[in-house]
């Protein structure tokens, strides 16, 4: 074949057809949705990539994704040893477990207190991909930032990562609530992974993010250049995040999610605001959906003032029983010193609750401006989180007008659908970078 002809021929080998549907693997080293946004994520993207048309296949490993059933998403796993799986984190496998050298380097990595994750899921799915050459138009990463992905360009797949926010923001939190100089090493060697992710990011093509925020945090902390990181914006599922009338308003029930001791969450703000709160408002109580600590600050709060009866720990609820549990509170709070985009937020306001967020990270561009769709304290301002608690608990009018204009707002802006439309566009700007990419050398051996 002439180099004319190689070079004709690159569109239709390296990505198919400009406006029709795309052949997707949407990689996730972490796809529970109980554990965390990336899970959530990948669940409500997939759903919407397939209705649009588009042929999704989720590669993930444990916990492994939940995904909506009859809307055509695949699953293939991809599985790790699952070293952190409950009852028996931190296990040590049996020799029989063994199946390859990246399950030696998982073992070996966490026995000397580091995070393996993201590293090995990324040379696995280098792997699987690498056997599977022509079968997908775009590969698009869930935040693993692992070396293998960097070996994926050159074997034919277009790449788009999504990093949600940078992990050097909870890298950075955490030192800050280390108590001595032992918890603060092993911090550091937990979070080892960050270095890696630092390199990988910057030789990625295409990012995308969640927010104005986060997109300012990975040019500053990952030193990616800035058109190379593109916003498009998540959201939440109005179709089950939505008012509902005939579910009753609980007096003083205030909701949150949050991991009880992940400083990120600034869960222990919160708890003392419900304290200094309840001295005017007495029948206040806080339902956290999140697992319950049974030490560190937040059990020791809880405890400091007296607060064991109204405050409720929930888990693994399912997602109905959750659009009830924000319909039934007089509040939605969520006490973050930082997010990178804040799906808490966004479904609270879906679902019509009045809201107190801080002005941690993205969340202003979430919930809004003050007063007109949320009430907006400063992060880790206790006595400033309790007084928005407090005016919302004794303004019936002031909860219904932001809950309204809550609801408003995420259907304007914060869909589902709209983001899945906003992926697309990236796609197909990378999988055009791409031809072009591989065109260049048969351009320059013409010269």
């Amino acid at each position: 074949m002439t180099a004319e002809a190689t070079e004709a021929a690159a569109p239709r080998l390296l990505g198919g057809d400009e406006d029709g549907p795309l052949r997707i693997a949407l990689l996730t080293y972490k796809g529970n949705p109980y554990c965390g946004g990336q899970g959530v994520y990948v669940r409500h993207l997939s759903r919407e990539l397939a209705r649009l048309g588009h042929r999704v296949e989720v590669i993930g490993a444990q916990p492994y994704p939940v995904l909506d059933p009859g809307e055509g998403v695949t699953l293939t796993e991809l599985p790790s040893l699952d070293l952190y799986r409950q009852p028996d984190p931190f296990r040590t496998p049996g020799r029989g477990e063994y199946r390859d050298w990246i399950d030696a380097l998982e073992v070996a990595t966490m026995w000397t207190g580091g995070f393996p994750e993201p590293l090995t899921f990324s040379l696995r799915a280098r792997r699987h991909l690498a056997a599977r050459p022509g079968e997908f138009d775009v590969v698009h990463d869930n935040q693993t930032l692992g070396y293998g992905l960097l070996g994926l360009e050159r074997a034919g797949f277009p790449l788009v990562t999504t990093v949600h926010h940078p992990i050097t923001v909870d890298r950075r939190l955490d030192l800050d609530a280390a108590p001595d100089w032992r918890r603060r090493a092993s911090v550091r060697r937990w979070y080892g992974f960050t270095r890696m992710q630092k390199r990988v990011a910057r030789r990625l093509p295409s990012v995308l993010t969640v927010s104005g925020s986060s997109r300012q945090e990975i040019v500053d902390h990952l030193g990616v250049r800035e058109d190379r990181v593109h916003v498009v914006h998540i959201g939440a599922d109005t179709g089950l995040f939505s008012p509902d009338p005939a579910v009753p308003e609980i007096p003083g029930r205030i909701v949150t999610t949050s991991s009880a001791d992940v400083p990120l969450k600034g869960l222990v703000h919160l708890v003392e605001a419900l304290a200094k709160a309840r001295t005017e408002y007495p029948e206040a109580h806080l339902v956290v959906v999140g697992k319950r600590a049974e030490d560190g600050p937040v059990a020791t709060a809880i405890e400091r003032y007296g607060l064991g009866d109204a405050v409720e720990f929930v888990k693994g609820i399912s997602d109905p029983e959750l659009v009830d549990l924000m319909r039934s509170a007089q509040i939605a709070c969520v006490p973050s010193l930082y997010e990178g985009f804040s799906l808490p937020a966004a479904e609270a306001m879906a679902t019509g609750t009045p809201l107190v967020a801080t002005t941690g990270g993205a969340i202003p561009e979430v919930a809004g401006p003050d007063g007109v769709s949320c009430l907006a304290v400063p992060p880790g301002d206790a006595q400033a989180l309790a007084a928005g608690l407090g005016r919302l608990l004794g303004d019936a009018e002031l909860r219904r007008r932001l809950g309204a204009a809550g609801r408003e707002r995420v259907l304007a802006r914060f869909t589902w659908k709209q983001a899945a439309l906003g992926t697309v566009e990236r796609y197909r700007a990378a999988m055009a970078d791409h031809r072009r990419s591989a065109a260049a050398p048969l351009r320059r051996g013409r010269g």
